[in-house]
């Protein structure tokens, strides 16, 4: 009589744990989640404000860089410093000559970043079935995602370009791809696309299975990983992609 009073009072105890004695599956994981939980389109809208922002942020430096790229290809043409190159644009086209070309950019990177960023999430989602941890699987996510943004920015890119160049014959977007179409075809929209394709694949392969990696081993630590850890992460894999892209 007194072994059974002494159980049911154990029983009944509210230091006695009955999840863990009878409901073992439902044990708290360590692991944090391994897929954001957004729809196709969600990530669609965010990769596409992520990439107009960035690119609009940067352009001016984009148009230093495409300026002093063409000059440093003409052998008759001296090299010019990043400093001489954005004094000459200012003082013969004013401050709007380093956004000369950010409408085709404008149009390029919206729907490229949402091709991007939705396409990895989608094909890691499905590639990942039983692994989501799986460094091959992000990295050819990765890829996939490159071949498809490329294909969708590199025409804005080539219109980009051409106009950025000092003294551009185009009056603007529709003017240029007007006479590229008609004088050149419109095969020229893609002529760069395979050494783009070629540039790119190989970093984001390591750019998306390093980012994973780095985000897993951050969240071992913490249930959520800091905002300020991501930036680093992410300053960190955009100086390596600069370095890597730089030919």
């Amino acid at each position: 009589m007194g072994a059974t009073a002494t159980a049911s009072t154990a029983d009944t105890s509210p230091n006695f744990d009955q999840t863990s004695e009878f409901y073992p599956d439902h044990e708290v994981s360590v692991f944090p989640p391994t897929h954001d939980g957004l729809k196709f389109w969600q990530f669609m809208i965010a990769g596409s404000i992520a990439g107009s922002i960035e690119h609009m942020a940067m352009f001016p430096v984009d148009t230093l860089k495409t300026r002093m790229q063409a000059i440093s290809s003409s052998s008759k043409t001296p090299s010019v410093t990043l400093r001489q190159s954005l004094g000459s644009i200012i003082k013969l086209e004013g401050l709007a000559g380093l956004y000369r070309g950010i409408a085709a950019m404008g149009l390029g990177a919206g729907p490229a970043h949402a091709v991007y960023f939705s396409v990895y999430e989608s094909s890691k989602k499905f590639l990942s079935i039983g692994n989501p941890n799986n460094s091959m699987v992000h990295a050819a996510s990765g890829v996939l995602a490159t071949v498809t943004s490329d294909a969708v920015i590199t025409p804005m890119d080539v219109v980009k370009q051409r106009l950025q160049l000092k003294g551009s014959p185009y009056k603007g977007v529709v003017d240029c791809v007007r006479r590229v179409v008609m004088e050149e075809g419109f095969g020229a929209f893609y002529a760069s696309y395979r050494t783009t394709v070629l540039m790119n694949a190989p970093f984001t392969a390591v750019h998306f299975a390093t980012y994973e990696a780095a985000k897993r081993g951050l969240m071992m630590e913490v249930s959520r990983v800091g905002m300020m850890r991501l930036c680093w992460c992410m300053q960190l894999l955009g100086l390596l992609r600069g370095r890597w892209l730089q030919p």
